[in-house]
């Protein structure tokens, strides 16, 4: 069966166009409106006076961070999860990704008791909306930290989605490729330092160590990329 042509006749190896753009928020120490093709997120960070309960009179400082979808986000609007009164699993093990992510790129010690909150709004979803989210918000994080004037921020963290489409491996997959991935890895790494978190699932048959490596050697083509992109949107 011949594979399903990716949108736009792109490569395999290419991402989509990356867009990272800075202070679209007036209201938060830092925002980005990152796009990841036709995938939007607004990423916002705040940072507030207190630490939760397990921290408190430790001198050192939290990061937590939010992910919702919007209603109009996707072709079928999906009803607000505070209407529905519960987070989705999905929702919830999103958020802890990017929480786990952004808190390497900030040595919380240096931030005294405060919380870093991270809001992850997502506009418009096409695939790699946890991805684009992680990508976008640490440049927001930057930014917010700068403010602060701590000498708290580590290093870049990007992330990148790879995965199998009927027998090709490809670079940050659309929705129409995600939802019939073979195999589905979602990939975050910090710059200079390696892997953060892999994510991987056999979506169909199980995959072999060659595929594997093959899918992560591609995955740092495209996370060097968004490196690159990340420190070109702090210069603008």
């Amino acid at each position: 069966m011949k594979p399903l042509p990716r949108p736009n006749g792109r490569p395999c190896d290419e991402l989509r166009l990356v867009e990272l753009r800075r202070g679209v928020s007036k209201n938060s120490d830092g925002s980005v409106l990152v796009g990841f093709g036709d995938t939007k997120v607004l990423c916002t960070v705040n940072i507030e006076s207190g630490v939760p309960p397990f921290l408190r009179n430790r001198g050192t400082g939290w990061l937590n961070a939010e992910y919702g979808m919007l209603p109009g986000s996707t072709n079928t609007r999906t009803d607000r999860e505070a209407t529905r009164g519960k987070q989705s699993g999905r929702t919830v093990e999103i958020q802890r990704l990017i929480g786990r992510s952004l808190r390497q790129a900030v040595d919380l010690n240096r931030i005294g008791e405060r919380t870093i909150r991270v809001d992850c709004d997502v506009i418009q979803a096409d695939g790699g909306t946890r991805t684009a989210a992680i990508t976008g918000s640490c440049v927001a994080l930057r930014d917010a930290l700068d403010k602060l004037n701590s000498n708290a921020f580590v290093g870049l963290i990007a992330a990148v989605s790879v995965g199998v489409v009927q027998g090709e491996i490809r670079l940050d997959l659309e929705y129409v490729e995600d939802s019939q991935a073979d195999t589905d890895l979602n990939i975050v790494c910090m710059e200079h330092k390696g892997y953060v978190e892999i994510q991987g699932t056999a979506e169909g048959a199980p995959f072999p160590q060659a595929e594997l490596q093959t899918m992560l050697q591609l995955s740092q083509k495209g996370i060097e990329e968004l490196f690159e992109k990340q420190r070109l949107a702090q210069t603008s």
